[in-house]
């Protein structure tokens, strides 16, 4: 049965605007978003304290840049398919095991780290981490999508749900670091799977707003998936090209940071690029836009590849930490406004999987740009693991550029790919 929130949902007249307090009134909504933010804080931890840990049980970044990347591949791989399942089953469902899964995962590769084990178990280990990882940040989204249906504030709720994720981003590193290396190597990644417990079970049990299994539109998309769009598939490209700004900073904010000496301050530079994020995403959420979305994403895209393509020349903490402002402050809008364009390109019935394919694609390319900074760090100059964020973003600008045309929301009742029926797209602008 088909979920109906038109009694939920907050209108606006012509002489009210969509904000932020008005989304935060959403009847029901703080049930899912407390617990929601809690769930997805060891997200931002994960990467991050694996690099830490086995960089310092090896002593090569580039051994731990792949280890990484085993997590961030094998949860692009499978983010997928958890959304698919819970459009399909449920959250709750999915979640729970899921959870589960990952902290015996996680503990196991903390173990193994510590014991000096052949690197090819923490390879073993690193898979089945990174395909557990539960997917929280779509399923908050779609929760939203079952709250504001039909609603302008959309858009706002993408703006607030970006600005929760730069927070956890914000956190996440400056913990992470600290865990790590005042406490013990270990101490990040035991957090990051004790909270994903505590948070993900915590999640799952507000089964009241998850949305409804939509059995009879699951009937009509059975053969297809969301990636068979091929809006999804220009945006999966533009998402792996941001994915390569996390992976890249990542790993060469701690070189840099270990090479001058100062290790603790990787979190306070991380920590400055997610500030940026989140503070350009509060007022990207606040204005509100007359420009069609596919238009901002090409402009704000353009001004991230070209953000990015100065780190390289950065070499002080004070030009890093300038940089990395600005870098951020260009993430968030292309973020924000590629999954407004998702809830125009996809139908109701597999909108939590094209937001796992969006938040894979980024993990994806974070995972490739972990790699690829590690090995760059290790064989090359230091710092060169800055230009994978240029390159990553270039490619990606190149391939937006070229298929925007892909990103105009398809007519009601028209048939999109294979048979995937598609809905009426939201006035957001």
């Amino acid at each position: 049965m088909a979920s109906t929130v038109t009694s939920e949902s907050p209108r606006t007249s012509g002489s009210s605007r969509p904000g932020y307090g008005q989304l935060l009134r959403t009847r029901g909504a703080w049930t899912f978003l407390l617990p929601g933010f809690a769930a997805r804080q060891p997200f931002a931890m994960l990467t991050l304290s694996l690099v830490l840990l086995v960089q310092h049980t090896t002593g090569s970044y580039g051994a731990a840049g792949a280890v990484a990347a085993a997590t961030g591949v094998s949860m692009a791989l499978f983010a997928p398919l958890t959304g698919r399942l819970a459009d399909r089953h449920g959250q709750r469902a999915v979640l729970v095991p899921g959870v589960l899964v990952h902290t015996l995962a996680g503990l196991s590769l903390t173990a193994l780290a510590l014991t000096d084990a052949p690197l090819w178990t923490l390879f073993a280990a690193a898979v089945p981490t990174g395909a557990s990882v539960p997917q929280i940040g779509p399923m908050v989204r779609a929760r939203w999508g079952v709250k504001l249906q039909g609603s302008p504030l959309m858009t706002t709720a993408a703006a607030f749900e970006s600005v929760t994720d730069e927070l956890t981003f914000v956190l996440g590193p400056l913990l992470a670091t600290a865990l790590c290396t005042t406490v013990d190597p270990a101490a990040g990644l035991l957090t990051e799977a004790t909270l994903t417990l505590v948070g993900g079970l915590l999640f799952a049990a507000q089964k009241s707003t998850q949305p409804a299994v939509r059995l009879e539109e699951h009937a009509r998309v059975e053969r297809a998936s969301a990636v068979s769009i091929p809006g999804v598939r220009v945006l999966i490209v533009a998402f792996l090209g941001i994915g390569s700004v996390f992976g890249g900073l990542q790993v060469a904010l701690a070189a840099f940071t270990e090479s001058i000496g100062e290790p603790g301050l990787n979190g306070v530079l991380y920590g400055t690029f997610a500030a940026g994020n989140m503070l350009s995403g509060i007022v990207c959420g606040a204005i509100a836009w007359k420009t069609a979305p596919r238009r901002r994403l090409v402009i704000g895209y353009t001004a991230l590849a070209l953000t990015a393509s100065g780190l390289w020349a950065a070499d002080s903490v004070v030009a890093l930490a300038g940089v990395g402002l600005l870098v951020g402050m260009c993430v968030a809008p292309a973020l924000i406004t590629g999954y407004t364009l998702v809830d125009g390109l996809v139908p109701a019935g597999a909108r939590t999987e094209a937001f796992t394919w969006m938040t894979g694609a980024v993990a994806l390319g974070q995972a490739v740009a972990v790699t690829v900074a590690g090995q760059l760090e290790d064989r090359l100059w230091g710092g060169a693991g800055f230009l994978v964020p240029m390159g990553g973003t270039l490619l990606a600008l190149a391939t937006l550029v070229a298929l925007r045309s892909r990103l105009v929301p398809r007519p009601a009742g028209r048939t999109v790919a294979r048979g995937v029926g598609h809905r009426v797209s939201l006035a957001v602008d």
